[in-house]
């Protein structure tokens, strides 16, 4: 069959298939679950791959599923959609006792790999392709509740707080030979309605406890050590190092206090405080890192308090393939304007699948279809079309671009490819920033 007709029956069957894709959409949204806690997403996405006539892989870490289509011998592509909310108390759809939602557009995600899956599977197009596609429902993409993954980790449960990290770590992407996924954004009245070859920050993780004396708040002070002092002291150290920071390493910290203290009327001896360093480059982030860390001792050190600071494994930086935008691109004509799809855009967010992009060939675009920034109360969707059928169908697309005869663009892609660093070198990194001072 020809190319083109192909990528016409894999579109026909994503609008034959429109309202299971939203629907399963909206059913993340109704139960947003936070990072490897994903049970029910773990379940919706399983029940469909099977629903497919697929051999899906359950709880590939902690929570998350995957499965293969294709059988014919080539490359390997992960398609991967995230399953984790984030907390937003103040987003009127927020879970009321959790404060979880889906103000990150994950549920877009999962439901246009799923619209792919419909896609690509139902219209037969793999015994018209080389190779094969890994669909990934993934979990734990964002950073968030540190303590409950740290307990994860301590019960041998996972390795690394990230998802994909995690994924990576258990061999879950050995056999996969370059990934792609989207994201959802909000551009304002830009106009912008797609955006590709996105680069984005990476980052450490930070996780500081200061401890003093307790006393008497009113009438012994002078017997106590306040730690919360020694807090306030750390976040002005950084502010004053923000001056030092390279402007082209977009460098963010951005520090919250977990626990100020017990009760108003005791100096505080137990304070906890959380945050990320992030940079453009690793040698960025270790560069700012080091200067974050000591501004935190010496907050400590000028109230006589103690500071023990655990660095964490963040993720790396975002980074893009041109020859798999340029793909994109085409099939995206066929739906969009030219003045409706921005090219190149830098990001001071991060993503876990900057630390994929390290090991692989990557396609991360970005689309519209919703209002409101991310992580805000105002995230929602507007638009399902672009949201949901869109990205399913010219994602879709692409991968037919990529197997199509005998998968020689996807060959020629990945044998071109440099990647930043091995797997062994990328564990070997992680390593080096999980330490505590």
């Amino acid at each position: 069959m020809p190319k083109e007709e192909l990528k016409k029956k894999v579109v026909r069957v994503i609008d034959e298939k429109r309202d299971r894709i939203i629907a399963l959409g909206k059913k993340m949204y109704d139960k947003p679950e936070l990072g490897y806690k994903e049970k029910y997403a773990t379940d919706l996405l399983y029940e469909e791959f099977k629903d497919l006539g697929l051999v899906p892989k359950k709880n590939i870490a902690v929570t998350g599923c995957s499965a293969v289509a294709g059988e014919n011998p080539g490359p390997r592509i992960a398609f991967m959609g995230e399953l984790d909310a984030i907390l937003c108390h103040e987003h009127p759809d927020a879970d009321q006792e959790t404060g979880a939602v889906h103000a990150c557009g994950h549920n877009i995600q999962s439901g246009v790999m799923l619209g792919a899956a419909l896609g690509l599977v139902l219209s037969g197009a793999f015994s018209e392709l080389s190779g094969s596609v890994k669909f990934m429902a993934v979990p734990a993409e964002e950073y968030v509740e540190l303590e409950y993954r740290y307990d994860l980790r301590e019960q041998g449960k996972i390795k690394y707080f990230g998802g994909k990290q995690e994924l990576i770590y258990r061999g879950e992407l050995d056999d996969v030979d370059m990934a792609m996924m989207i994201h959802s954004l909000y551009p304002g009245d830009s106009g912008i309605k797609a955006l590709l070859g996105p680069t984005g920050n990476g980052f450490v993780g930070k996780k500081v406890q200061f401890t003093g004396k307790e006393s008497h708040a009113g009438s012994a002070p002078e017997e106590g050590v306040n730690a919360l002092n020694a807090a306030m002291l750390a976040i002005n150290n950084i502010h004053a190092q923000r001056e030092t920071f390279p402007d082209e390493e977009k460098i963010r910290v951005h520090p919250i206090i977990t626990k100020g203290g017990d009760i108003v009327n005791i100096i505080p001896a137990d304070v906890r405080m959380e945050s990320y360093v992030r940079g453009r480059t690793v040698k960025g982030i270790i560069a700012a890192n080091q200067k974050v860390n000591r501004a935190i001792q010496a907050g400590a050190m000028a109230v006589g308090a103690k500071a023990e600071i655990k660095d964490i494994p963040g993720y790396l930086p975002l980074l893009n393939k041109a020859e798999l935008d340029h793909l994109l691109l085409e099939n995206l004509s066929a739906f969009l304007k030219g003045d409706e799809i921005q090219q190149g855009s830098s990001f001071a967010g991060s993503f876990d699948f900057g630390d994929v992009s390290h090991l692989m060939p990557a396609l991360h675009p970005f689309f519209g279809g919703v209002k409101g920034d991310l992580h805000t109360r105002k995230f929602k969707i507007i638009d399902e079309e672009l949201a949901y059928i869109i990205p399913a169908k010219t994602m879709a697309m692409t991968v037919i671009d990529l197997l199509y005869n005998k998968a020689d663009r996807a060959t020629t892609i990945i044998e071109n490819h440099q990647a930043v660093m091995t797997k062994e070198e990328y564990l070997d990194l992680l390593s080096s920033f999980d330490k505590t001072t």
